[in-house]
């Protein structure tokens, strides 16, 4: 470590962490020569950043490539409505510069991908991973390893989230060796789809800066070969302990991965690639052929507690998931039309149906949210 000094003003910002023995003068300066790459600005991102750069960590990635919307702001603590609309990134840095001058902000507004990763990752100490997707999970993880960094995971879903340490170069398993392969397309909806409580991802995402700067710092016992799950219903937390596949493709015995640009990695550009695009329909087109002599084939493909709590008459329920297992139950010589809450996951089961042989399909636009609006 370099030469450094903390300034008087510095010194009275990090008050309580000098008195403290864990920390003291030598940790703060610890925080102030270490760095850590955050990969997403958002709901994970958003509470992981505010405490890094709280704690003076002295230099702190963003990497993410969108702008700020105002379905965020109900979780994504980093940005306030006067940003939306603007790129995360210029928020975040706004944000965090005035939470803390004395940290340095590295903007990378790209998406993280096989092409940039090890060119992203490579300058800091540790990667933090805020992203919700799998391929991006994968990617953190893979290029983690082969930098041999630590990568500090967490995921939220509705009320529940997941935090652990992937350091197979410490001892532990990677990610893959708790997940081997990535589950099919649609059958794990987003938040997006499915919804997550605002205060969850400030609770993960908050865990996720506290064991960064434990690893940083070098106190204490971060979760390596742990998962921490947390049920923000029933306030409890449990332990599962994680050991590492002997048969892993990426850090096991005889390894099949040797490059962060693999199958995993790449399963988001594949898929984006292959899709079909599937035509739409308009609510008002909707009910015109539902109430034709001979409807359309309606399939709802959201979950069965949404189409219990809502449903639009004469539709069948068919989740997403389990789509692709019941094209037996689906009529191929009529007319077929799905929907969902907004539209995301009934394109991506229209163009299932496509792929699959069916000739007339397509998705209501706005899902059911615009059918209630136009009540």
């Amino acid at each position: 470590m370099s030469q450094q000094i903390l300034s008087s003003a510095e010194s009275a910002r990090y008050a309580r962490h000098l008195i403290l023995p864990e920390v003291g003068l030598p940790g703060q300066l610890k925080l102030k020569a270490a760095s850590v790459l955050l990969i997403g600005a958002g709901g994970l991102g958003s509470p992981a950043a505010l405490y890094l750069a709280a704690a003076g960590v002295g230099r702190i990635g963003l990497v993410d490539p969108d702008h700020v919307e105002l379905s965020n702001l109900q979780r994504q603590i980093l940005h306030g409505e006067a940003m939306v609309g603007k790129s995360k990134l210029l928020s975040a840095a706004t944000r965090l510069t005035d939470i803390n001058p004395h940290v340095v902000i590295e903007a990378h507004p790209e998406r993280f991908s096989p092409d940039n990763a090890a060119r992203i990752a490579s300058p800091y100490d540790l990667i933090l991973d805020g992203s919700d997707n799998f391929a991006t999970r994968f990617l953190s993880n893979d290029i983690a390893f082969f930098l041999r960094k630590p990568n500090i995971y967490g995921s939220i879903f509705r009320f529940e989230g997941q935090l652990s340490v992937f350091a197979p170069h410490l001892g532990g398993p990677c990610y893959r060796c708790m997940l081997p392969a990535i589950p099919p397309a649609g059958s794990a909806p987003s938040c997006a789809e499915a919804g997550v409580l605002g205060v969850l991802p400030g609770i993960i995402g908050s865990l996720q800066a506290m064991e960064a700067i434990k690893l940083l710092l070098g106190i204490g016992e971060p979760p390596i070969g742990r998962l921490l799950c947390y049920d923000a219903l029933r306030t409890s937390f449990r332990d599962i302990r994680l050991r590492r596949d002997p048969a892993c493709p990426l850090c096991g015995d005889s390894p099949s991965i040797l490059s962060p640009d693999n199958q995993e990695t790449r399963s988001q550009l594949a898929c984006a690639a292959s899709t079909v695009a599937a035509p739409t329909v308009d609510v008002a087109e909707l009910d015109r052929r539902m109430a034709a002599h001979l409807p359309p084939f309606l399939i709802d493909v959201r979950e069965p507690h949404e189409h219990a709590a809502t449903q639009i008459p004469g539709s069948t329920l068919i989740p997403l998931g389990s789509l692709a297992a019941r094209l037996d139950e689906i009529p191929s010589t009529r007319e077929i039309i799905l929907h969902c809450r907004s539209g995301m996951r009934s394109a991506k089961g229209a163009a299932l149906l496509l792929e699959r042989g069916f000739p007339h399909v397509s998705h209501l636009a706005g899902g059911i949210e615009a059918w209630l609006l136009a009540r």
